[in-house]
């Protein structure tokens, strides 16, 4: 990996760290203090009265890499945005698992939102290799070190259009752009044990960044009287299999989209479509299959609780196609959402 790219993540990461740092130091700094006169007013006035809870439902949800969305595709709806006027809104975080089959993902993603337009997340996805190893053994090769490969995803997305704004003479839809800084920390390794197979097929970085823009709008009444909310949006990237198998040389653009409804105002049901293409070739088992197969097209089906203003319950099922060495095409997975 060279020092360029590394670099990059790097400053991702570095940035990341330094807003969060500067909303912590934000929140701890002192209010100022009353004069005796001030105390003596303040003493004779009635209470205030609390103010309005005017927060919104807690959607959209956290992707598995870490940015607002459904389980595998983006909104243009950023994550507890906040006021406009005010520089930090409130932060959120999830946990989300997956069963792919022979293989697991387990997910931890934060997010905070500048202005109610910039959206910073951090998704940490452990990829469990299942029988992959113990395959690659079987067809001559060596056993792996590893049983899982970490990807950790740095987002920064802002919203450019706000919906409803007039585009053209349209109510035009929210439109987000958004870039991620990615980092596979095991997939160099698993390459040198394989004595550089995956830079045969295609591999020839641990990190790459994708770059995404989408489009969605809310459509009030659509069905049944209830909220319909449709997505559609365009992706750059080098990555294999999300950049769980690292990143080729050569950008692929790809479709993605979701359409989400509310029967009730704590339900919410979607579909979800991301168009893949891997930039490897394969590696084939000798028995007729692939230790390195390529890539399918990717579908969710969600199913969202909203229990309050705060949190979120999801739960899916998936059809992934071909993962690496195996299939999920009857995967489930499970999210745990918060915001504060």
């Amino acid at each position: 990996m060279s020092r360029m790219n590394v670099s990059r993540w790097i400053a991702g990461a570095a940035l990341m760290a330094l807003l969060f740092a500067a909303r912590a130091m934000a929140a701890e700094t002192d209010l100022p203090v009353a004069t005796p006169d001030q105390q003596a007013a303040a003493a004779t006035e009635q209470p205030a009265a609390p103010p309005a809870d005017d927060k919104g439902p807690p959607l959209p949800f956290h992707t598995i890499e870490g940015y607002g969305g459904g389980a595998i595709t983006p909104f243009a709806y950023l994550v507890n945005p906040g006021k406009e006027e005010c520089l930090w809104g409130k932060p959120a975080g999830a946990l989300t698992f997956l069963n792919a089959g022979q293989k697991d993902l387990a997910a931890i993603t934060v997010s905070e939102t500048l202005f109610g337009r910039v959206e910073l997340s951090y998704g940490g996805d452990r990829l469990g290799l299942g029988t992959l190893p113990a395959d690659i053994k079987n067809a001559g090769g060596p056993m792996l070190d590893e049983s899982a490969v970490w990807l950790h995803n740095f987002n920064i997305r802002a919203l450019l259009v706000k919906e409803n704004d007039c585009l053209f003479g349209f109510k035009a839809p929210a439109i987000t752009a958004g870039i991620h800084f990615k980092y596979n920390s095991g997939i160099e390794h698993i390459n040198q044990e394989l004595s550089n197979a995956l830079q045969n097929i295609g591999y020839r970085r641990s990190n790459g960044e994708d770059f995404t823009l989408t489009a969605t709008k809310t459509f009030p009444e659509l069905l049944l009287c209830r909220p319909v909310i449709a997505s559609a949006g365009l992706r750059l990237s080098e990555a294999a299999n999300l950049g769980f198998l690292g990143f080729g040389d050569t950008y692929h653009a790809t479709f993605e989209g979701n359409v989400a409804w509310l029967p009730f105002d704590k339900v919410m049901v979607a579909y979800e479509f991301r168009q893949k293409t891997s930039p490897y070739g394969t590696i084939p088992n000798g028995t007729g299959g692939y230790l390195v197969g390529g890539e399918d097209n990717w579908h969710a089906f969600d199913l969202a609780l909203i229990p309050n203003k705060h949190s979120t319950i999801v739960a899916g099922w998936g059809i992934f196609g071909n993962l690496a060495n195996t299939r999920a095409d009857n995967s489930w997975f499970l999210q745990y959402k918060y915001e504060f």
